[in-house]
């Protein structure tokens, strides 16, 4: 009976698959302010073999702070893939004053933003998850769960956005290039209060990816991320922008927001009910010439 009922439960895991969460604590750091924790994570990070392309210090969230680095496999594995996976090319490490340190789930994100392909980068991104580990500390998942098999086509709920949803497109442009030099100069302008944090461009396959800071009082992630008390997620910023052939992406803040925070309910996101239209612009302002 014992057997019979192992088999069963068994069978119930393979059909139904698991759950996922988008975070992982590491080992929390000795006391010290925010930029000595910073530079101590990204010598970790370093010596782990992740290259260092982006430190981010959201305005409005004065005690957190994240880095974004990428890993040469992973990075070869996306540019097999091609298209929008660029998406996943950055990995985020959140770090907070108190000593705090998060990062993203790679199995999680990369089955988000991958999808479909997913199993193109799966060696690559449990190899990620390892070199996390090793580098950071391997603490409790944190930050809600969703279905692995769920997330190729995630949405907050029924006639919310996908990863792949019209309205994340926010510029055309006549070329890969004038798409990447417009997006470039928006940010090193500050166009809509924005600054650029991170980019991984791979001009062979016509992608890119650039880490947006959102730094505007009333409509940045400040406002936002403490209207649903989110900071302890910090390793979900920045806001990625990307580039495909000719065109330019953001995605949706009711997809891009709810998979940074999937544990969040209906009352909380109705806090920043304005969020979404509110990124849209800015992002479109980005990708736009003027």
């Amino acid at each position: 009976m014992k057997r019979l009922l192992l088999a069963l439960c068994l069978s119930l895991v393979a059909k139904f698959g698991f759950a996922i969460t988008p975070y992982s604590l590491g080992s929390k750091l000795a006391a010290a302010d925010l930029a000595t924790q910073l530079t101590a994570v990204e010598t970790k990070l370093k010596e782990a073999g992740f290259t260092v392309v982006g430190r981010h210090t959201p305005k409005g969230l004065a005690q957190s702070a994240s880095l974004v680095v990428t890993d040469a496999a992973l990075l070869e594995a996306l540019r097999g893939v091609g298209g929008s996976s660029i998406a996943a090319a950055g990995i985020r490490v959140g770090v907070q004053a108190d000593g705090t340190v998060s990062y993203t789930n790679p199995g999680y994100w990369h089955r988000a933003f991958v999808r479909s392909k997913f199993a193109s980068v799966e060696a690559a991104s449990n190899a990620v998850a390892d070199k996390l580990k090793k580098a950071l500390g391997e603490g409790k998942p944190m930050g809600g769960d969703v279905p692995a098999d769920d997330l190729a086509t995630y949405r907050y709920m029924f006639g919310m956005e996908r990863f792949d949803s019209d309205n994340s497109l926010v510029a055309t442009h006549a070329s890969f290039d004038e798409a990447l030099a417009t997006v470039r100069n928006n940010l090193d302008k500050k166009v809509a209060d924005t600054a650029k944090v991170y980019e991984v461009v791979m001009p062979e396959r016509k992608s890119a990816v650039l880490g947006v800071a959102m730094n505007n009082a009333d409509s940045g992630e400040g406002w936002w991320v403490n209207k649903i008390d989110g900071s302890a997620y910090v390793a979900a910023l920045p806001y990625e922008i990307f580039i495909v052939d000719n065109k330019v992406y953001a995605l949706y803040a009711r997809f891009r927001i709810a998979l940074g925070w999937p544990e969040l309910g209906m009352g909380q996101f109705m806090r920043i009910i304005n969020a979404p239209n509110a990124i849209q612009d800015i992002m479109t302002k980005v990708a736009s010439k003027p």
